[in-house]
């Protein structure tokens, strides 16, 4: 896997690229964009994380994995890189400067699927895909702590086989958490405490759901192997919420994630359908944001 890639430049006045080609045989799947004009993308076929320019689409690895995935990601305003490492059962927090890692956090001991993760008010939420908990960080004061809380799911929820709890976000009001569950297609608010609850979607389903972008009472549902990002408005509470359209693109090839910069969606292509060698191509595209 090579360390740097460039763009397919959108070369009108002032436009930045829309398709960001990264390192051959890098396996994107989550994504995490600042403040600032810059898009980090996690590996999964080595956990290293990749700093694209967004004006340029220029980039290169700036953290070297452990070996074992990076998903989902986000950054805080200090520049701190949260990580959830997949099978790796664990999390990391990284400088995103630097490329340090600051913390590391043990978060399963047996099988596991440490899947996404959000930021609010205080803590960091991970998913686990394979088992019904998710993982909290507690942030008092930014401060990072020694180490992550269990909480276990309970409620509407039932994890069965294959992907379950997979993207998550917080509910408009802030009062609790979306999840969705990757299998079945449902969205579900949990609580602080892992008591969780269906989302009424009138009959609708975000099968093959994957990361979640929450922008006031609009929600953005990736659904990877679908080529589409379902967009759905929300009550305040989290409890209801409506398809009003699904956006695709002939650049998606099964997109993992979503982040916003401006006027724009980021997504991942992390081309599930494809057989990883060391030599296949990847790329992240930007689209309109609806």
């Amino acid at each position: 896997m090579s360390g740097s890639a460039g763009a397919t430049p959108d070369r009108r006045p002032g436009k930045f690229p829309a398709s960001i080609s990264l390192p051959d045989g890098f396996r994107p799947e989550g994504i995490a964009i600042g403040s600032g004009p810059f898009a980090f993308i996690g590996s999964m076929a080595d956990g290293s994380i990749y700093r694209a320019d967004l004006r340029t689409g220029r980039g290169a690895i700036i953290s070297r994995g452990p070996g074992t995935p990076s998903l989902g990601m986000k950054i805080d305003p200090r520049g701190r890189l949260f990580v959830a490492g997949g099978t790796g059962g664990d999390a990391r927090v990284v400088d995103s400067r630097t490329g340090r890692v600051l913390a590391s956090y043990r978060l399963a001991t047996g099988p596991a699927f440490v899947n996404d993760v959000i930021l609010t008010e205080g803590a960091a939420w991970f998913t686990d895909s394979t088992n019904p908990v998710l993982y909290q960080l507690p942030l008092r004061g930014g401060r990072l702590p020694a180490s992550a809380v269990r909480i276990p799911l309970t409620g509407d929820l039932v994890y069965g086989a294959g992907f379950n709890a997979n993207g998550i976000t917080p509910t408009p009001d802030g009062r609790g958490l979306l999840v969705v569950q990757s299998n079945t297609g449902g969205l579900f608010r949990v609580d602080w405490s892992g008591v969780t609850r269906r989302v009424d979607l009138h009959g609708e389903s975000l099968r093959e759901g994957d990361g979640l972008l929450l922008r006031g009472r609009t929600l953005f549902a990736v659904q990877n192997r679908l080529n589409a990002v379902a967009v759905l408005h929300l009550n305040a509470a989290g409890t209801d919420g409506r398809v009003v359209r699904r956006v695709s693109s002939r650049r998606f090839d099964v997109p993992a994630t979503v982040a916003a910069f401006g006027p724009r969606l980021y997504l991942p292509n992390a081309r599930f359908d494809t057989t990883p060698t060391p030599t296949t191509p990847y790329t992240a595209v930007a689209i309109p944001r609806p």
